[in-house]
Order: structure tokens, then C-alpha cells, then sequence
């Protein structure tokens, strides 16, 4: 089951500009342990955050809780191949989250730091883009 909104404002949005630090979605909010991006101006595929969401549940076998902090919400269009330039934008090819330095990805609770980091660790293999792993600290 790959990600997609059930509705949108605009079926096709322009590309923009990916640059800059993350001011929202950057701390660690739910879980224990958290996957966050160290670069910037790459879309993150639908694809590419399903087949992560599958490598971390399956390493922690499904205990614990794997909260997805991205949602792919802007609509890619591609036009056809050997087609001539001109008569409109190409219809939506696929759904992309917009990422930027130091947004939160994945987080993890409830599993052993060891077993999260591991799970982490494939998770980020996964993904087109370089990632951090950050333990949670509690202050009291």
C-alpha cells in the first residue's frame, strides 16, 4: 500500500526550490530513537518511505511502535517519452515528500535501543538520501 492523500487543493504543483534547514519536525516527539535526514533538495518517494516502513517493522518484529513522520503530498508529473515539447504539463507520475535538513523520518518506541538502531541502520539504506541517527534524552 503505497502513501498517496485521499484529496488535494491542486491535481499538479510546481517543482520549487528544496533548500534550507527544518523548522518544523525536527525534534523527537514520540519515540525513543529517530531517523533524520543530514541533506537536503531530494524528494522522498512514496516508494521509497514504504519500503523503509516494511525493513523497520520487520526488524523489530512488529513490537514496539514505528511512527512515519513524512507524508508524500506533492504530485510529480512526467510527460512521455519522445514527446515535443509544448501542449502542457505531463499528468502526475507519483506522490514525493519534500525534505529538508534535519527533519525527522522515522521514530521508534518501545524496542530495545540496540534492536531501534539496527532497524534504523536498514531502514536508512532504504532511502536516496544520507541520515542521522538520534537517541532521545531525557531531561528531568
Amino acid at each position: 500500500m503505497v502513501l498517496s492523500p485521499k484529496r488535494i487543493a491542486h491535481r499538479k504543483v510546481q517543482r520549487g526550490r528544496i533548500k534550507g534547514k527544518a523548522t518544523r519536525g525536527n525534534t523527537i516527539d514520540f519515540g525513543d530513537i529517530a531517523l533524520i535526514a543530514i541533506e537536503c533538495s531530494v524528494l522522498l518517494t512514496a516508494r521509497h518511505i514504504e519500503a523503509a516502513r516494511i525493513a523497520l517493522n520487520r526488524k523489530i518484529n512488529r513490537k514496539g511502535k514505528v511512527w512515519i513522520r513524512v507524508f508524500p503530498d506533492k504530485p510529480i508529473t512526467k510527460k512521455p517519452a519522445e514527446t515535443r515539447m509544448g501542449k502542457g504539463k505531463g499528468v502526475p507520475e507519483f506522490w514525493a515528500s519534500v525534505i529538508k535538513t534535519g527533519q525527522v523520518l522515522f521514530e521508534i518506541g518501545g524496542v530495545d535501543l540496540v534492536i531501534a538502531e539496527k532497524a534504523m541502520r536498514l531502514a536508512s539504506s532504504k532511502l536516496p538520501i544520507k541520515t542521522k541517527i538520534i537517541h532521545c534524552s531525557f531531561i528531568d
